[in-house]
């Protein structure tokens, strides 16, 4: 038992030396997460449209 009050008593004084970000941290890096989110789906999506445009070309051949 003594190990778990250790543990939860470590774990508590660790995540004060945390530096939590703030509000407008947490809004600015959600926008960018979703920016690149979308901008990777872009590309991959036309990456995929050419190779099967691509690839229809080849086997129409």
């Amino acid at each position: 038992m003594n190990k778990l009050t250790n543990y939860i008593r470590e774990s508590v004084q660790e995540m004060k030396k945390v530096t939590w970000p703030t509000k407008k941290e947490t809004y600015n890096y959600t926008l960018l997460v979703i920016g690149v989110s979308i901008g990777v789906a872009a590309f991959l999506g036309i990456l995929d449209y050419i190779f099967n445009f691509g690839f229809q070309f080849i086997i129409n051949k």
